[in-house]
């Protein structure tokens, strides 16, 4: 196995260190790489580790009909046949949805032995927790969110050395100075492989080890289709068959010029009571998530979204150009045709200021403007305007800094690292440096 760095290790350590730990809930979408990530933290930074899955071992259940810790401990010492003691062994609640009384004994875990180090890891959480009936331990735990690799994690998953290209990348940004043009062409060469590739470490590894596109989408279908199966097995009958239309028509909208998700466009008189649930559903277990419109530009953001109004982005750049089923070529030798291109590069950024823990808007003016995304960093509201290649005229930008005057304004392009006219120029593989 290839081994990955993941950037949430440091979450993960500071997690440990913590004064005030409390046990962790990992969470995520399936495959994006928590289990591994949890196990290898355990090995790397613990005498031991207690790894109990409780989607695979359904007697496990039986070991919380009390919930006193140390009895727990105790029952599942002897089931795995370990010595679990208290700050020396990571003990591993994994798929933990599948056991609510597990869930609810986290809070017992705190309360009266928060020695022990427990980390819950579930691929369906949210879906469970909003859906079901649980004693959740609320403020009793942690919670951290795990996202497939970002463009920085894809560079460092590489046999080739890397790191030289990270830190210039890293270093152009903020001094907003070019990037040596063989430098740019290569990490624009790595970014569209990445757009293709994705972050799914399943993925991301059966490219490593082949070098091969092809066998990279085979496992991105595997993926797709192992979401497919969760939408059948975990869900109402009623709403499977509008969760799937729903996901499978992402990449469809993402296609178009207006790239605003419209029901009527899943079925004909399509309506949002109607899709709803499913929307929830997709959005709960990680697989997408919507961008809603801003109303105002006004703080707090999330008090000015449009609810009616959202754009629906895939979880992962490299699912979404599977779901789309978009050719290699059309991305490596720019095709014209490829109309695709510009919701893919939105994709590909949403999913970067998503993983840089950034809550982002869009925006739309009476006559039309639009800005591709809004968040803000440090106390500024921030427009970022994203182009999927090097023509970057735009009146939408205009529009906006007239209007609303930001103290300075980002566009994401294929154009080099600078700063003109008070707008921050970031290459498109350069968007995991906007913190």
């Amino acid at each position: 196995m290839i081994k990955m760095k993941r950037k949430i290790y440091e979450d993960l350590l500071n997690w440990k260190q913590s004064s005030d730990r409390k046990p962790l809930l990992l969470q995520g979408a399936r495959q994006v790489g928590k289990t591994y990530i949890v196990n290898l933290f355990g090995f790397n930074e613990y005498s031991n580790v207690a790894y109990f899955n409780f989607e695979q071992n359904e007697d496990l259940v039986d070991y919380f009909s009390v919930l006193d810790p140390d009895k727990i401990v105790k029952k599942l010492a002897s089931h795995s046949k370990k010595e679990i003691t208290k700050g020396n062994t990571l003990i591993i609640f994994d798929e933990i949805q599948y056991c609510p009384r597990a869930l609810t004994s986290l809070k017992y875990f705190n309360e009266q032995a928060n020695e022990y180090h427990i980390i819950a890891t579930g691929s369906l959480l949210g879906i469970a927790l909003n859906r079901e009936s649980y004693s959740f331990p609320v403020g009793k735990v942690q919670f951290m969110t795990m996202y497939p690799m970002d463009f920085e994690e894809f560079l460092l998953a590489q046999n080739e050395n890397y790191e030289f290209l990270i830190e210039e990348i890293k270093r152009c940004y903020k001094e907003n100075e070019a990037l040596p043009r063989p430098m740019h062409d290569e990490a624009m060469e790595l970014y569209k492989t990445f757009l293709y590739v994705g972050g799914m470490p399943a993925a991301v590894e059966q490219f490593l080890k082949t070098k091969n596109l092809e066998m990279a989408r085979i496992k991105q279908d595997e993926i797709l289709e192992s979401y497919f199966d969760d939408m059948s097995k975990y869900n109402k009958s009623t709403e499977i068959p509008k969760v799937k239309l729903v996901y499978k028509n992402i990449s469809t909208q993402l296609a178009k010029e207006n790239k605003k998700f419209k029901y009527s466009l899943i079925k004909k008189d399509g309506r949002a009571r109607e899709f709803e649930d499913a929307i929830e559903w997709i959005c709960l277990s990680g697989v997408a998530k919507q961008l809603y419109k801003l109303d105002q530009i006004k703080l707090p953001l999330s008090a000015f979204k449009s609810l009616d109004c959202f754009k629906f982005y895939i979880n992962d750049v490299g699912l979404c150009c599977a779901s789309y089923k978009a050719q290699y070529g059309d991305i490596f030798l720019d095709n014209d045709s490829f109309e695709f291109k510009g919701g893919l590069t939105e994709n590909y950024v949403f999913n970067q200021l998503t993983m840089n823990k950034f809550d982002t808007y869009y925006w739309i003016s009476k006559d039309s403007a639009k800005i591709d995304f809004i968040t803000r960093i440090g106390k500024d509201i921030i427009p970022i305007e994203v182009k999927s290649s090097d023509n970057v005229r735009s009146k939408s930008l205009s529009v906006y800094v007239n209007k609303y005057k930001p103290t300075y304004s980002i566009r994401i392009s294929t154009k080099n690292f600078g700063f003109e006219n008070n707008i921050k120029s970031v290459p498109l593989y350069a968007v995991f440096c906007i913190k």
